[in-house]
Formats: structure tokens, sequence, C-alpha cells
């Protein structure tokens, strides 16, 4: 089938060189059997001053385009055909020593993972004037200072002065963006600069990351898997499935009339875009729970379940140094009621830093409380010797944020499930076995799986691992700390309709720790809104988003991507 040319034109005005220009772009990698093709006839187009988004799950080609552009594929990697214009110039072949002198000044990168692009060992200031001096920039530390306040970080002169486990998420990604902007370069590609941020540091960051490229006329490509966010933020949109670009166009228009099966899917997965179709479905006389895989907890009237976890006053006060023999009183968790009932999903939300982990972790008998009580099944967990401690922890089973790192590399996936039924002494090997068989069939993972390795399955199949190894010991709750918030959105989709499915028919009850709001109004019945520490407000889920009562609700319903668009009635129904 031939390709059709989807590429992005100008509307209107007098022509102007673009500053990129990719054209029938092909990018191969060599592997052990021969070479397989990554990237094939995508065509891209970014004029001076306007951002172009990239879009499409992971594996889809869109950041090794990104990393073609600025000439940093990996060493198995090459352009195998089409050109990379910018301005006029093919650098798709270009030597070196050309591309040295091309990044920084011309050519910026914001990389995705701001605590494996920055150098533990060295300060923030460092890495900013080695990348000033690197490009014949003025390097000195008022040089360095001056970067660092233009990207938005206070108190920029002792900042430059500490290292980036020092620094917050949201703080290590404007060190990038500085570092990224510090030689103004015509271009900047954003990949995925704040998908690991919660939705207000996002809003913050992106503000300030559009003012800085607005003064200095620069161009951005962003990369993201988020439909929404490239919609609110982009002035144009590609689409990459497979390799292929399949759809391109401005934004919004791209948005409202996704013509692709692909983008059509995107758009009714994004959650961002969610939030908005519940909204307009409502307004229309539609049910959410219409939209939205059922539950039991949607079934049996979450208000008449029974309790099973309860939380009373509890705090968590953290000693920090201060100095040589001086600490302070740092208080995590401040206060905090609330109660869980049995076969719901109990959302908890805010920012980064605001406990929500904390509490997690607390429940998971993870941390002692420094005051307060919490409840599970009617018998306060801090009476608990280790045997019953031991007993608990069968019973109440956490998934973590990171497929990646919360997933030992060096056991095959049968090892990894069957972990905890091991430890806990359950079966002999043949029943262990067996168990392993029925939890890969219920996460939706070939049984063959078994004999892999975690470095061999993509993040999603690697969540579904461990939603499996959590259910090994048939738990009664499940602690989700940010355990979708890794993926794209296809995959997160498809991961939180496994576990509505999963919970309709185990009669699981969900602790859902997250900084995302659009993904609470999917699978939440009841939210808790956590703001420093402190229990700001509390509802059920629509409540909660039809009537806000606390300006920081309102501020993180707000600054979800996406949410303020306005999208026709086919595609909210979509």
């Amino acid at each position: 089938m031939t390709t059709p040319d989807v590429r992005i034109s100008e509307a209107g005005g007098p022509a102007t060189r673009p500053l990129l220009e990719i054209k029938d772009l092909a990018i191969s990698f060599a592997t052990g059997g021969g070479e397989v093709q990554a990237v094939r006839n995508a065509h891209l187009t970014i004029m001076p001053g306007e951002t172009v988004a990239i879009v499409g799950e992971s594996g889809s080609g869109k950041s090794t385009t990104a990393l073609a552009a600025i000439g940093l594929l990996p060493g198995n990697g090459r352009v195998s055909a089409g050109q990379i214009l910018l301005d006029g110039e093919d650098i798709s072949h270009a030597t070196e020593k050309r591309m040295i002198e091309l990044r920084g000044n011309t050519i910026g990168m914001v990389p995705q993972d701001p605590m494996s692009n920055l150098n533990p060992v060295w300060k923030i200031g460092y890495q900013v004037r080695e990348t000033l001096r690197a490009n014949g920039r003025p390097s000195g530390p008022d040089d360095v200072a001056e970067v660092l306040a233009e990207a938005g970080l206070p108190d920029a002169h002792r900042r430059a002065k500490q290292y980036p486990h020092e620094f917050s998420g949201g703080m290590r990604q404007r060190a990038l963006i500085a570092i990224g902007l510090s030689c103004q370069p015509r271009l900047l590609i954003a990949d995925e600069p704040t998908s690991a941020l919660d939705v207000t540091v996002q809003r913050q960051i992106l503000d300030h990351l559009e003012a800085m490229t607005s003064e200095l006329g620069t161009s951005v490509l962003l990369i993201t898997h988020d439909l929404g966010l490239a919609a609110e933020r982009a002035d144009k949109v590609v689409v990459m499935y497979r390799g292929n670009v399949v759809e391109a166009g401005p934004s919004l228009d791209l948005l409202r009339n996704p013509r692709h099966p692909y983008t059509q899917r995107l758009v009714a997965s994004a959650p961002s875009l969610a939030s908005r179709r519940i909204q307009v479905a409502k307004e229309m006389g539609v049910e959410s729970d219409e939209l939205l895989a059922p539950t039991d907890a949607a079934v049996q009237e979450p208000e008449k379940a029974e309790e099973v976890l309860r939380i009373e006053n509890l705090s968590k006060v953290f000693k920090l140094r201060s100095g040589i023999g001086r600490s302070t009183d740092f208080t995590a968790v401040d206060n905090v009621s609330f109660s869980v009932k049995r076969g719901t999903t109990t959302a908890i939300v805010g920012e980064s830093g605001s406990g929500k982990s904390t509490v997690a972790q607390m429940v998971l008998n993870l941390l002692t409380p420094t005051s307060g009580k919490i409840v599970f099944d009617g018998v306060d967990t801090s009476t608990l010797n280790n045997k019953e401690i031991f007993a608990f922890r069968r019973r109440v089973q956490p998934i973590f944020q990171d497929p990646y790192g919360s997933l030992d590399p060096m056991y095959n996936i049968f090892r990894t499930i069957e972990e905890p039924l091991r430890t806990h002494k359950v079966g002999n090997r043949a029943s262990r076995e067996k168990k392993v068989r029925e939890l890969l069939d219920q996460v939706a993972l070939p049984q063959s799986t078994m004999q892999r390795y975690p470095n061999e399955l993509s993040g999603g199949q690697r969540q579904r691992v461990a939603i499996a190894r959590a259910l090994a010991l048939d738990p009664e709750v499940i602690i989700c700390d940010e355990a979708v918030s890794a993926l794209d959105v296809l995959v997160q989709a498809q991961v939180l309709n496994l576990l509505a499915d999963l919970q309709s028919k185990l009669g699981l009850t969900y602790l859902f720790i997250t900084h995302d709001l659009a993904v609470v109004r999917q699978i939440a019945d009841h939210v808790c809104v956590m703001e420093k520490g402190r229990l700001v407000e509390t509802g059920s889920t629509d409540d909660v988003f039809d009537s806000p009562q606390q300006d920081y609700t309102k501020a993180l319903l707000n600054a979800i991507p996406g949410a303020q668009l306005m999208l026709p009635p086919e595609v909210a129904r979509a």
C-alpha cells in the first residue's frame, strides 16, 4: 500500500523557507538478524518560530526521528533514505564535526528523564557551564546563574552549587531546559519534557518554555505521547504509528476531526480528552459509566459498601539534617483522615511532594507513622507483630510506578511472579507454575512470556507483569502508586481497563496514588486531594470534578492538558 503524502502545508502568508524539513526519511538499525527499519517515508516541516508536535505510542519512531535531526542516533542506527534539511542544508549524512558545530547554537535538546540526563556527581552549575564553554559562550558564575534564572529557578546562584538529587523533579526539568536553551538555538527538540511531572508543574514548565522560545524566536519540535498536550501546545501535530507518519495537520483540526483510525484511537484513549468527553456526555444526558469499563463498585453503590481501610489523623514527620549535629523537622503528612470502602477505588491526588506516596508507604507498613492510626479490616496495623505483618502483606499488595525499575532484570517472568508465592510458602513448584499461568491469562499475556526477561518486554507488558505479581497472593487491597504514569496513552488505557476488569471479577479494592486528575476521572469512585501534606478536599469523583471547593483543586483541574479544548459531540462520544 502506498503511504499517503501527509506533509504539513502552510496556510496563507508569504512563503518562507522551513527551518527544518524532513523528506521521505527512513531510519534503519543493524541487528543480529539483519537491518530493521524503524522509520519509513517520514515527512515533517517546521517553519521559523513554529511549534510542531510528534505524537504516537512508544516505539512509533517519534524520538528516533528527532534524534536523527540532531545526529544522535545510536551507533547501530543510520539514515537509510531521505533528507533532513536544516535551513536548506541536508544534514542527514553530515560529519560528526559539522553536527558538533550545529548542536547547542543551532539545535538544542531537552531530553526526557532528568535523573538519567543530569550527571549525579556534577553540580548543576558545572553542567550548565560545560554547555556554555563547549559552544564558545561566556561561562562565568553570573552567566550560569542568568541561564538558570531564565529557566525559572529561584535563587539561581545558590542552586548552581547544588547537585541534581537536591532538586525536585520540576527543578531538574527546568535545569535541562536551561541547558537546552543556554546557547539560544534556532530549533529546540523537547523529548517528553514533562511526562514524569504532575499537571500543575507540567503547566508551569510548558508555560515557561513557551515564553522563553517565543522571546528567542526558537522553533520547537515537541515529542509527546499525549495528544491533548500536543493539541494545546503545538501549532501543528504529526501522528506517527509503527515508523510511519499517518496523519498531520493544524492541531485543533486534527484533534476535532481525526481521520486515520490510529489517531482516532489516540483521541479516544487520552485521559485528558476523556475528561472532556465525560463532561460532554453528561451535558447530553449520557452517564459516565456508559463510557468507561464497568466495575463492581459502580454496580454495588460504593457508599453502601463496608469499610476495609480507615486512616485516622495520620501524620509523618521526618528529621532533616540542617548542618553538623543539627536537624529540622519536616512534616510530610499532616493529620490526614479518610476511609476506603471494599470493592471501590479511592484516588489520592496532588502535586509532587504533597505527601500522597508517603501515605501509601505507611498503609503498606513500609514507613512507621509519627502519629495517628491505620485500621485495616477493623485492626490497628500498629499493633501487629512480625508474624501478623507478614500475613497482612498477603492481603495488601503494591503496584509501583516504574515498570522498568520494579522488576528484577535478573529474574525471568516466571520467577518474578512466583517470588511472592515462594516467599509466603504457598504450594509446591507445580501448583505455583499453574498459578503463574493463570495469572498471565488474567493480565492478558501469553504463557510463553514466563521464560522471557523484563528487558524483552514493552513498558505495558512489564506493568502487566507487575499487576500479575501483585495478584499472586490473592490480595484484598492493591495500592497503585503512579501505576500508569510512565505509560503512553494507549497502553495506559489498556492497563486501566485491565484493572477495572480485575476489580469487577475479583472484588478488589484499589487505593490509587496519582498526580493525574484526568486518570482519576476515568477510574475512581472517591477522591482525596492533598496539598503540602494536608488533605484539603475529599468527596465522590463527580462532586470533586463538577463542584470543586478549593482553589488548589480547581488549579489541578485547570492544568489537565487539553481539558479546555472543546470537542465536537461525535469525537466526544468516540
